[in-house]
């Protein structure tokens, strides 16, 4: 019998008995003229693939249902299946590629030989749990998948590196299951299949290293060779099997890629990026240049989006964290993003998202997110209603200090609000000069004169220190402190080049901060929510240091902040009810402008010229993401009370403390406080510091997250010691 016939009889059958029916002597002689790929190889009428997206594929069943005997008759069902569908597309290999070399043509017949086998196993199998092949729905993913491979390599790349390979790792998995349940003959035949796949990928692997760039290495050369939908994340299961992947000869580094390589098997995915300068593109438009130092800055973090996320969901960055970081970053129990190129967003355009979530919505953002805008499924399009004018001004100093203008207007009032007057006394702290008054919010002003007069004004009241800040600036940066006894000459020329550039600035009193706090919400379709309160450190400039956060920050304010004022207990009360008045307020105006999305409100204890400790609940609101929201995400993966800590370590940090470069400091942070996962049930950091970004491609910052049992142990100074 000729190898063609054989092939044509595998894949053109309807019926069982011919598809999987052992050919006699066969020869090679007349391999015939490459086929046309026909829609779907020939079935009986209970095996035909369901229509793509019709949603009546079979659910897979979980390891809890494998006890009962038809649970586990459909789990094999689908291996069954697989292994039908990997008979009939080696015999379109076959068919496909008559000129292909004949040792190739001999291993690909060896192997549909061995998937005819299995396919027979796994029937026999299911007929001992009184379930057919057909019985069940089935899918033709495989098949879309590699039928249409133009080339030899694309089905050694598709099949064997790809689904083959993920074999290794379901097989061991469900035949350990099986096994745990009783059912040893199936656990046997899945032994038998994992045996059968080591051979099977090492045969493919031979002749993908054939035929790939010899300049490529397997991983480069395997992820080019994919076509989607298919992408390495299919090359893997629950759990990588490391063993059986060294044994059919896939190389450290290829093991160690598709260890840490992520992209959505089918959940839409979302689409992140770190823009951190939206503020400065609103401000000054196209013409915004960042410092070098601050463009070096969101370089490093750049991938810091990651623990915003969810798994498989796409980070966009210009240049990809290493392997080595983000094994790390998984041995940690973080899940991992897929990242994409930042330079090649429309690449994108063909896959389904599910949502647009840049760090902050702005014009940068606006522009580079637009062409992908018709590929998003998951919420309204991002069309111009993502950002506008009305949401620009959220970003304003301005806006939120008439925001808060507003709020203390009403704020004494709120917190009586629907109660009983001695119910809300008993409540309300005794020491009822906590809040800050309307002379302590700022004042915009868009000339000199203003400006002059807000000043006068502010230093008339007695606060002699004033600051003047542009109302769009990038954190920290484009203020003016104003402590002298008169006006310098320099400070002037400061306002007047400010207002020539059409500026708008906000003056305000010098406070004496006493300690900072932020808090995080999440504005949604169906209003704003509190995500969490962190406490903050800044520098004099008022530029980030760190944050941290406490056992139960989702609904509490840190506690160091309550033991600031007289009686802390009260007003721990008192302040969550005059947050929730502002929540609410705040809610009404994101209506108003139609924003949703992230939202960071910065507030501060101060001590005023009575040495009376007082409150700023608002200082400013940023409609973006902050660092105490990467706090929040973060504090999910830590066991319950635990103390987290968010810093970052600049370059005269690491030098003052002896360090030649962010990778050494970080090897001696690892050594001294090592990540501790404690199970309870599932795992979780109870303790140590962990990198978020690559220390080996950092160059200006390394942010760290420490975790610790108590408060003391995570000091904002917190180092790993001097380097030897």
């Amino acid at each position: 019998m000729e190898l063609r016939a054989f092939a044509e009889q595998v894949l053109f059958a309807t019926t069982l008995d011919e598809k999987l029916r052992a050919p006699g002597e066969l020869t090679d002689e007349q391999p015939g003229s490459p086929l046309i790929t026909p829609a779907a190889p020939g079935r009986p009428t209970n095996l035909i693939f369901k229509a793509h997206g019709t949603g009546d594929k079979s659910e897979f069943p979980g390891l809890h249902q494998l006890e009962n005997d038809r649970e586990r008759g459909k789990l094999l069902h689908f291996f069954g299946n697989h292994e039908l569908l990997a008979t009939e597309l080696m015999a379109l290999v076959l068919l496909k590629f008559p000129d292909a070399p004949p040792a190739f043509r001999r291993g690909v017949l060896k192997t549909l030989q061995d998937e005819q086998e299995h396919t027979r196993l796994y029937m026999e199998r299911m007929q001992a749990c009184g379930i057919s092949l057909g019985d069940f729905p089935v899918s033709g993913y495989f098949w879309r998948c590699v039928a249409p491979m133009e080339h030899p390599i694309d089905y050694v790349a598709g099949l064997c590196l790809t689904f083959e390979q993920a074999n290794l790792d379901f097989a061991g998995h469900y035949g350990k299951s099986l096994g745990q349940v009783g059912d040893a003959d199936s656990a046997k035949l899945l032994e038998k299949i994992y045996r059968d796949e080591i051979g099977h990928v090492a045969y493919g692997l031979k002749w993908f290293r054939r035929w790939k760039n010899p300049g490529e290495s397997d991983w480069d050369a395997f992820c080019r060779t994919l076509k989607f939908p298919l992408s390495p994340q299919r090359a893997k299961g629950f759990s990588l099997n490391v063993a059986g992947r060294q044994a059919a000869g896939l190389d450290e580094d290829f093991i160690s890629q598709l260890n840490v390589y992520s992209q959505s098997k089918g959940r839409t995915p979302s689409v992140y990026v770190f823009n951190a300068f939206a503020e400065g593109r609103i401000a000054e438009g196209k013409k915004f240049n960042p410092t070098k130092s601050q463009a070096q800055l969101a370089r490093d973090l750049e991938s810091l989006p990651q623990f915003l996320c969810r798994q498989d969901d796409i980070v966009l960055v210009t240049q990809r964290p290493s392997v080595e970081f983000l094994s790390r970053i998984k041995q940690a129990g973080f899940p991992l993003p897929e990242f994409a190129a930042l330079d090649d967003v429309r690449s994108l355009q063909r896959r389904k998202l599910g949502r647009l979530r840049p760090w902050a919505w702005g014009p940068d953002s606006f522009d580079l997110l637009k062409p992908i805008f018709a590929s998003v499924t998951g919420e309204k399009r991002a069309d111009e209603s993502r950002f506008n004018e009305k949401i620009a001004q959220l970003y304003s100093k301005a806006w939120s200090a008439d925001f808060l203008r507003k709020i203390l207007g009403a704020g004494r009032a709120a917190l009586l609000r629907g109660q009983h007057p001695e119910a809300a006394q008993q409540r309300r702290p005794t020491d009822e000069n906590w809040l800050c008054t309307e002379n302590e919010i700022g004042v915009a002003a868009h000339s000199l004169a203003e400006a002059l007069s807000a000043i006068a004004k502010i230093r008339a009241r007695g606060h002699h220190k004033v600051v003047v800040k542009e109302s769009f600036g990038v954190a920290g940066s484009n203020a003016l402190r104003l402590f002298e006894p008169e006006l310098l000459p320099a400070q002037i020329r400061w306002l007047e080049n400010a207002f020539a550039q059409k500026r708008e600035l906000v003056v305000e009193p010098w406070l004496e901060r006493v300690q900072d706090f932020s808090v995080q919400l999440e504005m949604g379709p169906d209003g704003l929510k509190l995500c969490g309160f962190t406490g903050l450190h800044c520098d004099a400039r008022g530029q980030f240091i760190a944050n941290y956060a406490e056992p139960h920050h989702h609904k509490r304010i840190p506690a160091d902040i309550l033991a600031l004022f007289h009686e802390p207990k009260n007003l721990a009360t008192a302040l969550l009810e005059f947050y929730g008045e502002i929540f609410v307020a705040l809610e009404i105006e994101l209506r108003r402008v139609n924003f949703t999305g992230p939202i960071g409100m910065d507030a501060f204890v101060y001590r005023d010229a009575g040495d009376v400790i007082k409150l700023k609940p608002i200082v400013e609101i940023n409609p973006r993401y902050t660092m105490g929201r990467v706090l929040v995400e973060l504090m999910r993966q830590t066991s319950q009370n635990s103390f987290g800590q968010f810093r970052l370590v600049n370059l005269a940090q690491l030098r003052a403390e002896g360090f030649k470069d962010f990778s050494a400091y970080a090897r001696a942070l690892a050594e001294k406080f090592p990540v501790a996962i404690k199970a309870e049930p599932v795992a979780r950091i109870h303790s140590g510091a962990l990198c978020l970004n690559d220390p080996a491609q950092a160059q200006s910052c390394l942010a760290v997250f420490q975790v610790g049992r108590t408060a003391a142990g995570l000091l904002t100074q917190a180092t790993p010691g001097t380097s030897p």
